[in-house]
């Protein structure tokens, strides 16, 4: 699971000195820097698993997923053309390095399992409204009130947005002033490194309450448990059966990242930077028993958790809390379990749409019942009355 390259802001802010169109696509797209963090993170892999991956693309062996964002699936793209490049009979263009490879995409509407925040929660927009006045966000927020009311004057936006950290104003208008320093826009005169600081540290604990710091694991389970489930069961499927699947990619966002990680408990408190990944590895090892006829070698299956978040470093083997680094795979199975739900609709506390309607056609049908009944009773009563007043004299 990676997050997308290097891209420009998202929005600005009122006293931003620069609009849309000074920058060559516009708002949210990926750039030139991005697509090459990409690429280098496909070469990355085709190097780390050289002995494991087909040499050239095969579809029956790998599979792709983006959301339905420019950024994420020319990153996809990207990602791509690192770890596929042609070679012999898959070479079409001799001028051209480079062969299509689809990546499927899934639609913002009905995107459960990778766009994080996931929508349409209800408990989970409570879950945020507790963590907003919670004992634990208070207490990170409290030293940063007086920078906070300098930051509404500096930026034009309202205090009082500004301090609910969960409406991304703060931290979109810090990713904002980080994409024009990279890509040497001139910044306010107040955008000192210092608050930059101030700022970063600010957009780390939004994305922390967000999926973390307050009932955790009720979160967890409404939101990156969600993709916890996903990863487990495709991991599951490799272990238990001859599909020829070798990778899985989603190309996905901060925040999925970020949800994914505090779900499993391995979130570094950092914001996930642009081409961040965190994969996982599944191993087969012999139990070392010795074969017969009442008793066969078993296999037994491990999974390793890694995170590339730095070019110039390995990545960082991480351990699932409870379980060593190579954590036997029906451990992590468990250890994972609290933060998978079997019902999400009902844990979000959504209504069954269907049960609504059918409950609506009973009462319907019961009213439409008793009208007939009242109808007919006016009918017969009515009908009697004209026959007995038609046979009176005048």
């Amino acid at each position: 699971v990676f997050r997308h390259g290097d891209r420009t802001p998202i929005v600005n802010f009122p006293t931003d000195l620069h609009k849309e169109s000074e920058w060559p696509q516009g708002f949210g797209q990926l750039t030139k820097t991005g697509m090459q963090q990409l690429f280098e993170l496909g070469q990355y892999m085709r190097k780390r698993y050289s002995n494991f991956l087909n040499s050239t693309y095969n579809r029956q062996e790998f599979y792709i997923q983006s959301t339905d964002y420019d950024r994420t699936i020319m990153s996809a793209q990207s990602y791509l053309s690192g770890l596929f490049p042609p070679t012999s009979s898959q070479i079409w263009n001799p001028e051209l390095l480079w062969q299509p490879i689809p990546v499927h995409v899934l639609q913002k509407s009905t995107d459960r399992r990778l766009l994080f925040p996931l929508p349409d929660c209800p408990r989970f927009d409570e879950l945020q409204n507790e963590t907003q006045t919670s004992s634990e966000f208070q207490h990170r927020i409290q030293p940063y009130m007086d920078f906070l009311q300098t930051m509404a004057v500096n930026t034009g936006l309202e205090l009082n947005h500004l301090k609910i950290l969960d409406n991304f104003q703060l931290w979109n208008t810090y990713d904002t002033l980080h994409c024009e320093g990279i890509h040497n826009y001139s910044l306010p005169a107040w955008a000192t490194s210092d608050v930059l600081d101030k700022m970063e540290k600010l957009a780390e604990l939004s994305l922390l309450s967000l999926f973390g710091l307050y009932k955790t694991q009720e979160k967890s389970r409404l939101q990156g448990g969600v993709l916890v489930n996903v990863i487990l069961n495709s991991i599951k499927q490799a272990a238990n059966s001859s599909k020829q699947r070798k990778m899985e990619v989603y190309s996905a966002h901060d925040t999925t990242v970020g949800a994914l990680q505090m779900a499993l408990g391995i979130f570094n408190g950092k914001l996930p930077p642009y081409a961040a990944c965190q994969f996982f590895e599944l191993y087969e090892e012999s139990s070392g028993q010795v074969s017969s006829y009442l008793c066969k070698n078993k296999e037994r299956y491990s999974i390793e958790m890694y995170y590339r978040n730095d070019t110039s470093k390995d990545p960082y083997l991480l351990s699932l809390p409870g379980c060593t680094s190579s954590c036997p795979l029906q451990k992590f199975a468990e250890l994972v379990s609290s933060v998978i739900t079997e019902n999400w609709s009902k844990e979000c506390g959504k209504k069954d749409k269907m049960k609504d309607i059918l409950i609506g056609f009973d009462v319907a049908v019961g009213l439409l019942f008793i009208f007939d009944l009242v109808l007919l009773y006016l009918l017969y009563h009515y009908g009697r009355c004209r026959r007995r007043n038609s046979y009176q004299d005048i």
